[in-house]
């Protein structure tokens, strides 16, 4: 491994944390000896990378950091394209465009050898077995996860029943043949996982939910460690 992307892997590990990493653990996640890691955190804090931290504190990398397109790795370009066009087959108009704008922009700012790279890659997504038929609209379920708004759907479960319900909705799951929309539901008391395709009837009420976005995903984590599938 060349310097080079020795340094953008360190980059990359401290991206990967919220919260300061000991120097001996960047040390074994990045395979360098701990002086030289030292020697590479000083090297990127010269070339202007927000790196806070010291020896025996931990050290990270403040938000806001970006790195120049030179820095993407050509197996990196082939993981954005192959990302970008399972969107654009899988998910709603909205996110189609905004996938197919961001490659664009990629696309635009890489160096001529990696864009040749790019337009000429040979990773293809295949069509869905059974595509999702969503009968309402996730760009609006997005915009309220986005908003902590509360929805008013009316439900279908499986034996055909329909029940209104006022739900948070505060995370979206996107499979190849459905959507589901993970929310607190109230008249449950409790989460529920609720299929795109069985909301016959959706409306924003404007209201905002009592709780956080990112606490409910906390609490719907951890409980999907505790009781994983069989």
């Amino acid at each position: 491994m060349s310097r080079a992307e020795r340094l953008l892997e360190l980059i990359e590990v401290l991206r990967r944390h919220r919260f300061p990493v000991a120097g001996p653990s960047l040390a074994q996640q990045t395979g360098v000896s701990l002086r030289t890691l030292y020697r590479d955190i000083a090297s990127l804090r010269a070339q202007g990378a927000p790196i806070e931290g010291e020896p025996g504190l931990g050290y990270v990398l403040r938000p806001g950091f970006t790195l120049p397109p030179l820095m993407f790795r050509e197996d990196e370009i082939e993981a954005l394209l192959l990302g970008t066009q399972w969107v654009a087959e899988r998910t709603d108009h909205r996110l189609r465009d905004a996938a197919r704008n961001a490659l664009a922009k990629v696309s635009d700012v890489l160096p001529s050898g990696l864009r040749s790279r790019m337009e000429a890659s040979t990773l293809l997504v295949g069509p869905a077995v059974s595509p999702a038929t969503d009968t309402v609209d996730m760009a609006v379920v997005r915009d309220a996860i986005q908003a902590e708004r509360k929805l008013a759907i009316t439900y279908r479960r499986g034996d055909g029943d329909t029940s209104q319900r006022l739900v948070w909705p505060f995370a979206l799951g996107f499979f190849d043949d459905v959507r589901v929309i993970v929310a607190w539901c109230e008249l449950r008391r409790d989460i529920r996982h609720f299929r795109g395709d069985r909301i016959e009837r959706l409306v924003e009420t404007g209201e905002r939910y009592p709780r956080r976005r990112n606490d409910l995903m906390k609490e719907w984590r951890r409980r999907e460690e505790q009781n994983p599938p069989a």
